[in-house]
């Protein structure tokens, strides 16, 4: 399988969360889980001042812009540039360019993979994070998103909840 890069997809401005939302519509509805893995609208936190008062507002960081971590073929291509919003890829003529590293970096995405020690089927504890204190059975991974699936009881009920690889541990 060929290697998921970060693309960025150009969109009519103010239809960045709906492009987002049709794009991982697509996904479910195309199962293309496994080659488009993650659809993100960067935003940032400013503090505003009306009238006296401050107040923090989470803002677009690149208005008209949708970041996209996939894999490249026609089939993903045709995918997001037929979605109702997007305008196109950002690079020359009809080719994407992936992101690079140091482009990434001040995005907060990081590149590097958390190795674990453990598999479907263990037990873990979730050691921080909104779930912190949970324990678990591990029922899937997902190795691109670097998430483990484990069931939780809410409401007395199982519920599966996604948690990430550097908030668990083996017991």
């Amino acid at each position: 399988m060929a290697e998921a890069n970060w693309y960025v997809v150009h969109t009519y401005s103010g239809y960045e969360n709906k492009v987002k939302a049709n794009i991982e519509k697509t996904i479910e509805n195309r199962h293309l889980e496994e080659e488009i893995l993650e659809v993100r609208v960067p935003m940032q936190d400013v503090v505003e001042v009306k009238n006296g008062a401050k107040k923090t507002v989470s803002k677009k960081l690149f208005p008209g812009y949708v970041l996209i971590n996939m894999v490249m073929n026609d089939d993903t291509w045709y995918v997001v540039r037929n979605t109702r919003g997007v305008t196109g890829f950002v690079g020359p003529g009809s080719k994407p360019v992936p992101l690079s590293e140091a482009e990434m970096k001040p995005l907060g995405i990081k590149v590097e993979n958390i190795s674990v020690d453990f598999k479907e089927g263990d037990s873990i504890a979730v050691v921080a994070g909104v779930w912190k204190d949970t324990v678990g059975i591990v029922q899937r991974m997902d190795f691109g998103k670097q998430t483990a699936t484990i069931n939780v009881e809410m409401f007395g009920r199982e519920t599966p909840v996604e948690i990430s690889f550097a908030e668990v541990r083996k017991m």
